[in-house]
């Protein structure tokens, strides 16, 4: 990460909110406990925002409602609690049939028009945020001092860029990096459909003249919009189990039945590398960069080399989410719920994929749970990085 990335100004903490569909319900949960940390009235303690693929419409709801956060994160836990799955895709027999020949049709015979087709139509979602997401508060918040910059991240299949798209103060300055920049722009809710189009599952969206699919698809480093948007601290909330935990540094020698693995199960890990495993990995190298910039902290000023360090915080999952995910399949539409079998989504070996999909009340509302309970057995630590008396 380079000087230009890290401010030297005063603490600005930023809140990353990766990828992951359903599992952001996660995501609320740890804002709700934040929130209940928060003294009565509390100003948005994240002036930096930066959301992808579900995350970015978390971000931007939060962002949205900046200038009053602890009613903004109610909505936004109102808003998960009440999800069905036909709010966010057609899964009813006539729309999964309808859509499953068309993308067969389509990508394997040539037959059709040629326009963006998937596995999933999920124009319901664009009808949702429509309806629900008032976007004019983020000028609001911004002009109010509440918040400085609201980001989401999507990646270019013409360019082959992962574009973070961010509405912020006029002070900040656009980027350019090896495949990774970031623009400008009035944020709508193309980008937000546009960051949470995981490739395949959901058609991509056309903004401008490029059509952009999900943002963590080449994301690889998934700290640095907040860095560049100004932030010099970060709260991370991940959707994968804490990798920081002592369990997940210690080698697993987990019993193997020599399965072939079912599509479903290919997909679970497909998935987990795309919104995972950059943030993982961005998470480690940022803090191995600041153990090195406190061992030169002594042989020179380490701002002058880009290496001040950036205080992180992390939060994720106590359980696994695929676990939970399983648990709840039989809430599943019935035309979803077979359309997922023969792939082997609703089997316990594939539930990794049933994890992002599952869109009813009560997978999300056990998520929301899980995150505010996590949050808050962390409740020292959040109060020590957000300065709460």
């Amino acid at each position: 990460m380079s000087a230009a990335e890290i401010s030297s100004a005063e603490p600005i903490t930023g809140l990353i909110l990766s990828g992951g569909r359903a599992r952001a319900a996660y995501q609320v949960g740890v804002l709700a406990g934040i929130a209940d940390l928060l003294p009565a009235g509390a100003p948005n303690p994240f002036p930096v925002i930066v959301g992808t693929s579900a995350g970015a419409i978390n971000a931007v709801k939060l962002a949205s409602g900046a200038s009053h956060f602890c009613a903004a994160v109610h909505q936004l836990t109102e808003f998960w609690q009440g999800f069905r799955s036909h709010q966010v895709l057609r899964s009813d027999w006539a729309g999964v049939v309808h859509q499953a020949g068309r993308f067969v049709g389509h990508h394997l015979m040539g037959i059709g028009s040629r326009v963006p087709v998937a596995l999933l139509n999920s124009s319901p979602l664009r009808d949702l945020l429509n309806a629900r997401m008032d976007l004019s508060g983020i000028e609001h918040a911004i002009e109010a001092q509440h918040l400085r910059a609201v980001a989401v991240t999507a990646f270019g299949y013409e360019s082959g860029q992962a574009v973070t798209f961010y509405q912020g103060k006029d002070s900040i300055d656009s980027w350019l990096r090896h495949r990774r920049i970031g623009l400008p722009a009035q944020l709508t809710v193309d980008h937000l459909l546009a960051s949470s189009a995981i490739p395949l599952l959901f058609a991509p969206i056309k903004i401008e003249q490029e059509y952009f699919g999900d943002g963590a698809v080449r994301q690889s480093a998934p700290i640095s919009p907040a860095l560049h948007l100004g932030a010099n601290r970060v709260l991370v909330v991940g959707v994968s189990g804490n990798p920081r935990s002592v369990e997940a540094k210690a080698p697993l020698h987990r019993p193997t039945r020599g399965a072939q693995p079912s599509l479903a199960q290919i997909g679970g890990h497909m998935l987990n590398s795309t919104f995972i495993d950059s943030l993982e990995s961005d998470i480690e190298l940022l803090e191995r960069l600041n153990e090195l910039s406190h061992l030169l902290a002594l042989q020179q000023p380490v701002r002058r080399l880009g290496l001040a360090p950036v205080d992180v915080l992390v939060i994720a999952p106590s359980q696994p989410l695929d676990e939970i995910a399983a648990r709840h399949r039989h809430e599943l539409p019935a035309a979803l719920r077979m359309f997922l079998r023969g792939p082997g989504a609703t089997k316990t070996s594939g539930a990794g994929v049933l994890s992002y999909l599952l869109f009813e009340t009560g997978y999300c509302s056990e998520l929301i749970e899980l995150g505010r309970r996590d949050a808050l057995a962390q409740s020292d630590q959040l109060k020590r990085f957000l300065r709460l008396a």
